[in-house]
């Protein structure tokens, strides 16, 4: 799972939590929006936000969806005059704690063991995202795809005498944006694995039946769960 506030130490944790203030949040609304000017990130404490990032021909790519105590907008920290470069999108109602940026950033600048830490963590942040665009240039959209599915078995994956259903309910169009393809691209190739009994799908939900075959497709290096996950 994606590294959360509660995992982070005491001394971080406290850092983090001294908020600004809570805002509600509303599905189908914004966080906020890729080019706006940047100047507070996020601590989720309720509902799902979508990270995504309209690509060159207007396509939507969804990068991560974010749960309770994961961090958004962690990215515009320690840079001058900074600019989201992502859309964060409400999936589910919720509130967000919201801390300002140079507030934090003096905060981090006086306590070196827990600028560290958050630095780690980002790193990790990057290395996720790295991965997602090395299954897309090596493998296309089958390679999207395929990971995708392997990433939310990791995040949301229930064992079942069937094989692994994921328990958040996807539309094609919301899987083709995490692929960066159309929903059309994305009927035909869950056609086919369907075809394969590869993976079943009941009013949204998916179930995959033959995970190996999957990581097989796209030459699987098994990294590690909190590298390779949907969060």
């Amino acid at each position: 799972m994606l590294q959360s506030i509660q995992s982070f130490s005491t001394q971080l944790k406290e850092i983090l939590t001294s908020v600004h203030h809570v805002k509600k949040i509303e599905k189908g609304t914004y966080l906020f929006q890729e080019g706006s000017i940047a100047k507070e990130l996020f601590v989720l404490l309720s509902g799902k936000i979508q990270i995504s990032k309209i690509i060159p021909d207007g396509r939507e790519l969804t990068l991560r969806i974010c749960s309770k105590d994961d961090i958004v907008g962690e990215m515009i920290l320690f840079t001058e005059s900074p600019k989201y470069m992502v859309n964060a999108k409400v999936m589910e109602d919720g509130e967000v704690a919201v801390i300002l940026k140079d507030e934090l950033e003096d905060k981090l600048a006086v306590n070196s063991s827990a600028a560290m830490e958050f630095m780690k963590w980002m790193s990790g942040q990057h290395r996720k995202t790295q991965t997602k665009f090395r299954d897309l240039v090596l493998h296309g959209k089958k390679g999207a795809l395929y990971s995708t599915l392997i990433r939310l078995s990791n995040s949301y994956g229930v064992e079942t005498e069937s094989g692994i259903t994921i328990s958040l309910p996807l539309t094609n169009q919301e899987l083709a944006n995490f692929c960066g393809t159309s929903r059309e691209v994305v009927n035909r190739m869950l056609s086919d694995l369907r075809k394969l009994e590869v993976v079943s799908i009941d009013k949204g939900i998916i179930t995959i039946h033959d995970i190996d075959y999957l990581k097989m497709e796209i030459d699987c290096e098994n990294c590690p769960v909190d590298i390779c996950n949907i969060e």
